[in-house]
């Protein structure tokens, strides 16, 4: 969260001899975004995550050694790092969140607890080696890159499907919406919503 205002945003940058990421987010937005990777399918991944989440997303990323491996992780690393630092506090949140989204014959879940302890638990059924020329372990990895530094409590599951396709887009559009009502401002939670007293 920005000091000194209300307002849920995130400006970061990550240089490395591997890559160079620019992201900015803003968590009360309307899900605009302008994702330039590289990677057709993992931008239409990432415009797809930024409309159904409402986050405004900027992203410029670019490989120095031409590794897609490298690019995914790091995206994955920067852009749960921007919606964590984002979060704040996490004070007057929602906190949990769920969503069950189909995608033609692929049913997928994701059950969400903003609580600030890295846990995930992920299914994704995928079967094909490659989806969209993106290796069915690097989209495993962009996930847990993601949700790991999100600093989170997540499971994310893939209930049916026979399409890997559909899979992968049935989680993203389930992970957008269930993060998108955990990160929701709640008017009636006053402090943070815990007994502990902290997140």
């Amino acid at each position: 969260m920005d000091k000194g205002t209300n307002e849920r945003i995130a400006l970061l940058e990550r240089r490395t001899k591997e890559t160079t990421i620019d992201l900015n987010v803003n968590l009360d937005g309307t899900g605009k975004s302008d994702i330039k990777t590289s990677i057709p399918f993992l931008d239409h991944l990432l415009n797809s995550f930024a409309t159904y989440s409402n986050i405004d997303i900027q992203l410029i990323a670019d490989s120095k050694d031409k590794i897609k491996h490298h690019l995914i992780e790091d995206i994955g690393i920067v852009l749960g790092q921007a919606i964590n630092k984002a979060l704040g506090n996490r004070e007057r949140i929602t906190r949990f969140g769920h969503a069950l989204i189909p995608m033609d014959e692929s049913l997928s879940k994701v059950v969400i607890d903003l609580i600030i302890r890295s846990y995930y638990y992920i299914d994704l059924k995928l079967e094909r080696e490659y989806i969209e020329n993106i290796s069915k372990e690097d989209i495993l990895h962009f996930i847990q890159s993601f949700v790991s530094n999100l600093n989170c409590c997540i499971h994310i599951i893939v209930e049916y499907g026979t399409n890997d396709h559909h899979k992968i887009e049935s989680i993203i559009k389930a992970f957008s919406i269930a993060l998108k009502i955990a990160m929701r401002i709640d008017p009636k939670n006053k402090e943070m919503p815990t007994t502990k007293g902290m997140m």
